[in-house]
């Protein structure tokens, strides 16, 4: 069987295959702004495993694709030498510096099924709270920051978020302080007012 006529499109198949890999890896890494999408944010904890899936189809694509080519062989070199290290220290990076924000709470406005907050639990040497609305469905959710609570004194650790009414949230911290906050029809925090 001769499989010198699938080269081409073998190779051009690992090309888009790479390029929508690293189109990925970068709207994940440049997610995060405030109304952002959420499938978006979620792309940001798989950005090192796209990106060496989009490395591994670039080079396949390369070596399929140009055959006999005097490219071929520094082409590959390039792919490598500048994608292998950068991939190892944002692999080194994300270790030593990463958040690993667990979702510890998540419910539903009342009587609004489009809109919810979500309060996640990270920090690396104290606990932080975060809290977040989430509008609108699957795949054009975004996500807005409300607030965030540093557990640093124990007084500051985040005790309970509840909806007092469809567009507003109250936060109470373990030291008493009451934190309320207007969410606007779009989704993003309104107003804040501290009660207490």
């Amino acid at each position: 069987m001769n499989f010198t006529r699938y080269r081409r499109p073998s190779a051009f198949l690992l090309l888009t295959v790479g390029v929508v890999l690293g189109a990925a890896a970068v709207a994940g890494l440049d997610s995060g702004g405030e109304g952002a999408l959420v499938l978006l944010i979620g792309l940001r904890e798989y950005v090192l495993l796209l990106g060496w899936l989009a490395l591994a189809a670039l080079t396949g694509a390369v070596l399929l694709g140009l055959t006999k080519s005097s490219l071929r062989v520094p082409l590959v070199t390039m792919l490598l030498v500048v994608g292998v290290p950068t991939l190892l220290l944002g692999g080194f990076a994300s270790a030593v510096f990463g958040d690993s924000d667990e979702e510890v709470k998540t419910e539903t406005a009342p009587g609004r099924g489009d809109r919810r907050f979500v309060v996640t639990l990270g920090g690396s040497f104290d606990p932080v709270w975060c809290v977040y609305i989430h509008q609108g469905s699957q795949p054009l959710e975004r996500r807005w920051s409300v607030g965030c609570f540093n557990g640093d004194s124990e007084d500051n650790a985040l005790r309970e978020t509840v909806w007092t009414a469809p567009d507003r949230i109250r936060m109470t911290t373990e030291g008493g302080a009451v934190r309320e906050v207007t969410i606007a029809p779009g989704g993003q925090p309104d107003q804040v007012v501290s009660v207490g």
